[in-house]
C-alpha cells in the first residue's frame, strides 16, 4: 500500500470512528435532553386496560339503554292486564209509542230509561294475560346480552389490533435506526470510492418508504382510538393509551359441551325466554275458555207521572259468556295450535344453533392451534435466523467485504418477515375474539 492510499485509508477510518462517536454522543445527549424535557412536559395520556374499556362500554354505551326501557315498558303494560273495562251508561225510552198515535191510557205513554252496564273480567284470564305481558320483559333483557356480547367483541378487536400496531411501530422505529446507520455509512464511503451514489439513493429511498409506513401506522392507531372512544361513548378526541403488555389468554383446548354453550350464549338464552313467553301466551289463550261476566241495571220512570198510579221499575241482569261453543272456540284453539308449532320450530332452531356453534368452536380451536404453532416458529426460528443473516451482512459491509444492496436485501427480507409475522399475529388475535364471542367469555 503506497503512502497516498494509506493516508486515504487512515482518513476514512478516522471518519468512521468520528461517526460512531457522534452517534454515541447524540444518543447520550439526546437521552439526557429528552429526560429534561420529559420532566417539564404535560402528563402522559392515561393507560386504559382492556377491562376498564369493557366496563365503560357496559355502563355508558347508548345501544344498551333501550333494552332496559323496553323491559320496563313490558312490565308497565302488564299492570294494565288487571284492569276492568269502562262502564257503559245509556239514556232512552222503553215501550214508548211512536209520535202522532192515539194513546188510550196514560199507562201506554211508556217509560224513560237509564241503563248502566259493566263487564266483569274473569280473574284467571287477567292473571294469565299479566304473566304473558311480564314474560316479554325477560326477552328484552336477554336481548341486551346479545348486543353487549357484540360490543365486547368489537372492543376487543380494536384493542388487539392496536396492540399489533404498537408492535409494528416498534419494528418501524428499529428499521429507521438501521436505515439511518446504513445511509450514513454510505455517505462516508462514497467520497472515497468505497460505494456508489446509487447505494446512497437506495438507502434514502427506503427511508422515505419507511416514513410512509410510519404515517399509515399512526393513522391506523388513531382510528382504533376513535373507535374505542365511540364504543365507550366519550368524546372522540379523548386521548389515552393501551396496555401494551397485555396478551390475550390462549383458549382451552377442551371442546365445550352443548349444555355449556347453551348456558353461556345470550342468543340461546334469549330464545329460551321467547319460548317461555310463548308458553305463557298459550296459557293466556287457554284462559279464554273461561267465561266472562256482565251486569246490567235499568231504571225506568213512567212518562205519565204519578197520576197514572204506575210504579217506577228496574231491571237487574247478570250475564255469562259461553266461549266453549264451537263458533267461538275456533279462534283461541287456532291461536294455541299456532303457538305450539312456533315453539317447536324455535326448539329445533335452538338445537341447530347449538350444534353449529359447537362445530364452529371445534374448527376455531384447530385453527388457533395451527396459528399458534406458526407464530412460535416465526418467533423461535424464522426471525432469529434472518436477523443473524442480516447481522452477518452488516458486519461484512462494515468490514468492506459486502456491498450496501446486499445488506439492504437482507434487511428487506427480515423486515418483510417481521411484517408477515405481525399480520399473522393480528389474524390470531381476531380468531381469539371470534372464539370468545361464540362462547361469550
Amino acid at each position: 500500500m503506497n503512502s497516498k492510499n494509506l493516508a486515504n485509508w487512515m482518513s476514512w477510518k478516522r471518519r468512521i470512528n468520528a461517526l460512531w462517536l457522534t452517534l454515541a454522543l447524540g444518543t447520550y445527549l439526546g437521552g439526557s435532553v429528552f429526560g429534561q424535557v420529559a420532566g417539564t412536559s404535560p402528563q402522559p395520556d392515561p393507560v386504559l386496560p382492556l377491562d376498564s374499556v369493557l366496563t365503560q362500554i357496559e355502563a355508558r354505551n347508548s345501544l344498551l339503554r333501550p333494552y332496559a326501557s323496553r323491559a320496563a315498558a313490558a312490565r308497565a303494560y302488564s299492570e294494565g292486564a288487571r284492569s276492568w273495562m269502562a262502564p257503559m251508561v245509556g239514556v232512552g225510552t222503553f215501550m214508548a209509542p211512536y209520535p202522532m198515535q192515539m194513546v188510550m191510557d196514560d199507562r201506554d205513554r211508556g217509560y224513560g230509561m237509564v241503563s248502566v252496564e259493566q263487564d266483569i273480567p274473569n280473574p284467571f284470564k287477567q292473571r294469565a294475560n299479566q304473566v304473558f305481558q311480564q314474560s316479554k320483559a325477560g326477552v328484552e333483557e336477554a336481548g341486551r346480552g346479545v348486543m353487549a356480547n357484540q360490543l365486547r367483541a368489537d372492543a376487543k378487536t380494536l384493542y388487539y389490533e392496536w396492540l399489533v400496531l404498537e408492535k409494528r411501530r416498534a419494528v418501524l422505529s428499529e428499521n429507521r435506526r438501521i436505515l439511518q446507520t446504513m445511509k450514513k455509512l454510505a455517505d462516508i464511503r462514497y467520497p472515497y470510492n468505497q460505494g456508489s451514489l446509487g447505494n446512497v439513493y437506495k438507502a434514502e429511498g427506503r427511508l422515505y418508504e419507511l416514513d410512509n409506513m410510519v404515517t399509515m401506522t399512526d393513522a391506523d392507531i388513531e382510528r382504533k382510538r376513535i373507535g374505542l372512544n365511540t364504543l365507550m361513548n366519550v368524546p372522540k378526541i379523548n386521548a389515552f393509551r393501551i396496555d401494551t403488555s397485555y396478551r390475550p389468554a390462549p383458549p382451552s383446548a377442551a371442546l365445550p359441551s352443548l349444555e355449556d354453550i347453551g348456558t353461556r350464549r345470550s342468543d340461546i338464552l334469549k330464545m329460551d325466554r321467547q319460548i317461555l313467553s310463548m308458553q305463557a301466551g298459550i296459557e293466556a289463550q287457554k284462559a279464554e275458555r273461561r267465561p266472562g261476566f256482565r251486569v246490567r241495571f235499568d231504571h225506568m220512570q213512567p212518562f205519565a207521572g204519578t197520576k197514572s198510579m204506575m210504579p217506577t221499575q228496574f231491571t237487574l241482569m247478570g250475564m255469562i259468556s259461553i266461549p266453549v261453543v264451537p263458533w267461538a272456540s275456533r279462534m283461541y284453539k287456532a291461536e294455541i295450535k299456532g303457538m305450539q308449532l312456533d315453539i317447536q320450530a324455535m326448539r329445533d332452531e335452538r338445537e341447530g344453533m347449538l350444534n353449529m356453534t359447537q362445530g364452529m368452536v371445534a374448527q376455531m380451536l384447530t385453527d388457533l392451534g395451527n396459528m399458534r404453532t406458526q407464530l412460535d416458529n416465526y418467533e423461535r426460528r424464522v426471525m432469529p435466523t434472518l436477523r443473524k443473516m442480516y447481522d452477518t451482512q452488516l458486519i461484512a459491509y462494515e468490514q468492506n467485504k459486502a456491498e450496501l444492496p446486499v445488506v439492504i436485501d437482507a434487511w428487506e427480507t427480515l423486515n418483510m418477515t417481521q411484517m408477515d409475522y405481525l399480520t399473522r399475529l393480528g389474524d390470531y388475535y381476531r380468531m381469539i375474539v371470534q372464539y370468545e364471542k361464540e362462547l361469550e367469555k
